[in-house]
């Protein structure tokens, strides 16, 4: 049975943009990470070796986001979607959404979003 885990508005602080002003002072992104995967190894065996371990994605991501210092979400989206399939190999389908609240000051925040699939 497939399912999905992920997180939901994870926030990191990172380098993020293209003004010079983006370039030297950390802002807040946000992110909903979801991976689907089959269930039934860990729902049959209560493992976590077994499931995905969502604090490990937590704790990669934010490391990419804050080692990279990408200038454009769309980037930090495509890298990110193509590492969670790297490094979670049970994972079929990754979609993720990076929010940037700061970018625009009459909206809330701008967005991108990606799907990618084995």
């Amino acid at each position: 049975m497939t399912g999905t885990t992920g997180l939901k508005n994870l926030r990191v602080d990172c380098i993020i943009g293209i003004y010079p002003h983006e370039r030297v002072a950390a802002q807040t992104v946000y992110l909903d990470i979801e991976l689907d995967y089959d269930f039934d190894p860990p729902a049959g065996s209560d493992a976590i070796a077994d499931a995905v371990d969502y604090d490990g994605i937590a704790a990669g991501v934010t490391r990419l986001l804050q080692d990279s210092r990408f200038q454009l979400i769309e980037t930090m989206a495509e890298r990110t979607a193509g590492q969670l399939l790297a490094e979670v190999p049970v994972a079929t389908a990754v979609r993720i959404e990076v929010r940037k609240p700061a970018a625009v000051p009459a909206a809330d925040c701008s967005f991108v979003r990606v799907e990618r699939r084995r």
